[in-house]
């Protein structure tokens, strides 16, 4: 059995290496030109990007549809694990919370891009209508970013206390580590209310994330167009939400564990678990999915079939078969064999499968748009269609690198792998006196 020292210093936050900074070097670059990207369109204009009157949404949308996809798995799934008492998660639990709080805030930035006049959004809060879903989706992400924030910071407190003194040496970052640990002590007291609180936290989480998931497909829902008149759209976006944020914290998950050294903490065991987990959560989508696209074809309106039609054998048909083939039926019976549950391989079918949750968003957005009630008339052929501009591209890239950058800065500053929990769990107690000094 290892001692607190050792288990300290295995979990502990690591300093950049030269990939490391590199690494943010690159992602600070995209950010940088996102950022001169949108400053023209800002200045500019919606008009710069390749939307327009029948194309009203575009990729902006449907990637802040995959952010809350992508964040339902962190806060959610780590509070079903921790109110059901499962400790093979452990360390898996902060990796998620990570990814659903820098997503949810990418999220929220995101319709913020969108938005031809973002400093008019304060009209939101003062004549908003509680009877819109626009607005109901905006008091939903404020909470759950809430929630999850909270969700994140409670259980790092004896973390901070840890590292409060164990960076004695460099006083700087001690006493930082040490206000961030709210003058933890691990006494009784504060014990009885962090666990309270945190299962106070794991049961608010719940009814939050099902709601922000459930309110974002409400506004496709609630409109007529073909595509989006749903019922099924509820459970349907939740479904794909849980195979999005699976596979994102599937592939995070290799990547800390090759760059950190955590091979004894984040074992073959947990890649198996999850590739389990993501073979159910896949076939549970792809059920949803039969229902999205068998319905419509039953019922077989004029308006349904030209969307079908676009999908099926049309100009987004490529896609489509990419997504559902390639994101879903492959990775489903991939990981229904063994040797493709070992990291590497499971890391790569991860990939794959986030990539194909971002455009199964970009398939459920745009096709339906080019295809409106009203027949498209007397407009230039290019309103026909939608292409995003590479400055649109440009502002997305950018909004995807500020959520890895977000991750890669909370890796480097907090503990992937809860060691408070983890001494807990292996029976390591602290020592009283705690000398360990480490710059």
């Amino acid at each position: 059995m290892k001692s607190y020292e050792q288990l300290t210093n295995d979990l502990a936050p690591k300093k950049f290496g030269l990939y490391g900074k590199l690494w943010i070097g690159f992602l600070s670059v995209i950010i940088l030109g996102a950022v001169y990207a949108y400053y023209l369109q800002f200045t500019r204009g919606l008009e710069i990007t390749g939307m327009r009157d029948y194309s009203l949404w575009g990729i902006y949308i449907s990637n802040f549809v995959f952010f809350v996809a992508i964040s339902l798995v962190g806060s959610l799934v780590t509070a079903i694990l921790r109110l059901s008492g499962v400790t093979w998660a452990t360390p898996l639990t902060r990796i998620s919370e990570i990814i659903a709080v820098a997503a949810i805030i990418m999220g929220g930035l995101t319709i913020i891009i969108d938005m031809g006049r973002p400093d008019r959004i304060y009209n939101l809060f003062l004549h908003g209508r509680l009877q819109s879903p626009i607005v109901w989706d905006v008091i939903v992400v404020t909470t759950y970013l809430t929630i999850s924030l909270l969700l994140l910071f409670y259980p790092l407190l004896p973390d901070f206390h840890i590292l409060s003194k164990k960076f004695k040496a460099n006083v700087k970052l001690s006493k930082i580590y040490a206000k961030l640990s709210l003058n933890w002590t691990g006494d009784a007291s504060q014990t009885s209310i962090y666990k309270w609180s945190i299962r106070t936290l794991s049961v608010l989480i719940i009814p939050v994330a099902f709601g922000i998931h459930t309110v974002t497909a409400w506004l496709f829902a609630a409109t007529y167009r073909p595509g989006w008149d749903s019922s099924n759209f509820g459970p349907y976006f939740i479904a794909g939400a849980f195979v999005a944020g699976a596979g994102g914290v599937i592939a995070l998950m290799y990547i800390l564990r090759r760059t950190h050294h955590l091979e004894e903490y984040i074992t073959d065991f947990h890649f198996d678990k999850m590739g389990k987990l993501l073979v159910l959560l896949i076939l549970v989508y792809i059920y949803f999915n039969v229902n999205e696209y068998l319905v419509p074809a039953l019922k077989t309106t004029e308006k349904e079939v030209g969307h079908l039609k676009a999908l099926f054998y049309g100009e987004e048909a490529w896609l489509f078969y990419t997504v559902i083939l390639g994101g879903l039926v492959f990775p489903a019976i991939a990981l229904l064999f063994k040797g493709m549950r070992k990291p590497l391989p499971i890391f790569i079918i991860a990939v794959i499968v986030v990539l194909g949750a971002w455009w199964k968003r970009y398939i459920i957005v745009i096709p339906t748009l080019l295809h409106p009630f009203l027949p498209v008339q007397g407009v230039p052929e290019s309103w026909h269609h939608y292409s995003p501009t590479h400055l649109e591209w440009l502002i997305t890239w950018g909004t995807l690198a500020g959520a890895m950058l977000i991750v890669t800065l909370l890796v480097r500053y907090v503990p992937i792998i809860p060691i408070h929990e983890t001494a807990e769990e292996r029976g390591i107690e602290e020592p009283k006196n705690e000398t360990n000094d480490e710059k």
